[in-house]
C-alpha cells in the first residue's frame, strides 16, 4: 500500500538542464528520483507541477510521488531529502493527498517572476538578468505593454516555434511590472497555464516596447491577428522564477 505525497520545494536552477529528465544532462527531477530511490531502496518516480527550462529557478515548486507511508514520517522524510540532496534544492513541506491528486493537472494557477537589474552586482549573477544595452527601457511603456496582455486569451504570438500544443489559450490573471530598490525591476505574471517559453518572450516584448523597438499598436495587432512579432525576444533564463502554484486543496 502506498500513499500519495504532494511535496513543496524550491531550487536554484543555475547548474541544471531544467526540471525534466534528459539523457546525458543533470536535471532536478533526476537528482530527486535518485535521492528518493536511495532513501527507499527501490526505483521511485516523481511528477512535477511543470517543466522549467535550463537555468530557470523556482521559489515554489510542487511534485507528487507515491511512497510507503510506514517507512518514514513526514518530518523525517523532509530531513532525509534535505540532508542528501545538493544545497541548490530545498524541501519545505509534505502533504498527504488523495491517490488521484496530481501536481501538474490540479494546479489552478501558476505565477512567475522575472528579475532584471542595470548595474554590476556579483551577488545577482545567475539570479537576475543584467540588462547591458545602452538604451534603458521606459518603465511606463513596459507597464502599458504588460497591461495589454490581460485583454487577451490566445497567445500564439508568445509561443516558441515548433511547440506541439492543442491550443494557445491561457487565462491571464496578472501581468505587471514592479520597481524595486536600486532600480531593479520584477515582472509578475499569473495564469492558469503558460505556453513553452511564453514568460521569457513576454518579458522580451515588454523591454522591446520600452526601448521603442515597436509601438504598443504593433503588439495589439500581433495579438489580434495571432501572428508572431517581428522582433521577438526570449530573455535569458537566469532572471526567471516559478514563484507560486495554487491548488484547490492547499490553504494559503
Amino acid at each position: 500500500m502506498t500513499q500519495r505525497y504532494l511535496i513543496e520545494l524550491a531550487y536554484d536552477g543555475t547548474d541544471y538542464a531544467g526540471w525534466q529528465i534528459q539523457n546525458n544532462a543533470v536535471t532536478i527531477q533526476a537528482v530527486i528520483e535518485e535521492t528518493l530511490s536511495r532513501i527507499y531502496g527501490q526505483a521511485v518516480s516523481v511528477v512535477g507541477c511543470g517543466r522549467t527550462d535550463a537555468g530557470v529557478h523556482a521559489s515554489q515548486y510542487y511534485m507528487h510521488v507515491d511512497l510507503d507511508p510506514d517507512k518514514y514520517d513526514d518530518d523525517f522524510l523532509l530531513y532525509k531529502l534535505n540532508g542528501i540532496t545538493p544545497l541548490s534544492l530545498g524541501f519545505k513541506k509534505v502533504y498527504r493527498v488523495d491517490s488521484e491528486a496530481h501536481a501538474r493537472y490540479d494546479a489552478v494557477s501558476r505565477s512567475y517572476e522575472y528579475y532584471m537589474h542595470f548595474h554590476k552586482d556579483p551577488f545577482l549573477v545567475g539570479r537576475s538578468y543584467k540588462y547591458d544595452q545602452s538604451l534603458k527601457p521606459d518603465l511606463v511603456l513596459m507597464r502599458e505593454a504588460a497591461e495589454v496582455i490581460l485583454d487577451y486569451s490566445d497567445f500564439f504570438t508568445f509561443c516558441k516555434s515548433h511547440t506541439q500544443v492543442d491550443h494557445h489559450k491561457c487565462t491571464m490573471m496578472r501581468s505587471e511590472w514592479e520597481e524595486l530598490d536600486n532600480g531593479r525591476l520584477v515582472y509578475h505574471v499569473t495564469a492558469n497555464r503558460f505556453l513553452r517559453g511564453m514568460v521569457r518572450m513576454l518579458v522580451g516584448m515588454c523591454i522591446n516596447v520600452g526601448i521603442g523597438k515597436y509601438p504598443i499598436q504593433e503588439l495589439i495587432e500581433a495579438l489580434d491577428n495571432q501572428k508572431r512579432l517581428e522582433h521577438a525576444w526570449s530573455v535569458p533564463a537566469e532572471g526567471l522564477y516559478l514563484s507560486h502554484i495554487e491548488y484547490p486543496y492547499i490553504d494559503r
